[in-house]
């Protein structure tokens, strides 16, 4: 346990189970950000699902040299979706003084 600002914390719960990682990172910079992002792990398992999605469809297309009209527009909105996401952290992050 620390005591740090009238309260007591565990070291994972300051993101590391690692005192002397906390130490040094406090020595050098006097403070630590710990940055919780719902978002970001939305729009990481979206990214990882449009991934998949685009692999799917090139190896169909290296198969059968076809392509389907539905498979493009949802790799379109896929990607709109992840760009959303993306202009979503931004702002937010922007918003960080």
């Amino acid at each position: 346990m620390l005591f740090i600002k009238s309260r007591n914390l565990t070291v994972s719960q300051l993101g590391t189970n690692n005192l002397g990682v906390y130490l040094r990172k406090m020595a050098v910079d006097g403070y630590i950000v710990k940055l919780d992002l719902p978002e970001l792990s939305e729009l990481l398992s979206l990214l990882r699902r449009t991934s998949n999605n685009i692999n799917q469809v090139a190896r169909r297309v290296h198969e059968t040299g076809n392509i389907y009209d539905t498979d493009l527009e949802d790799i379109l909105q896929k990607q709109k979706e992840l760009w959303d996401g993306v202009n979503e952290i931004l702002s937010c992050l922007g918003g960080i003084p």
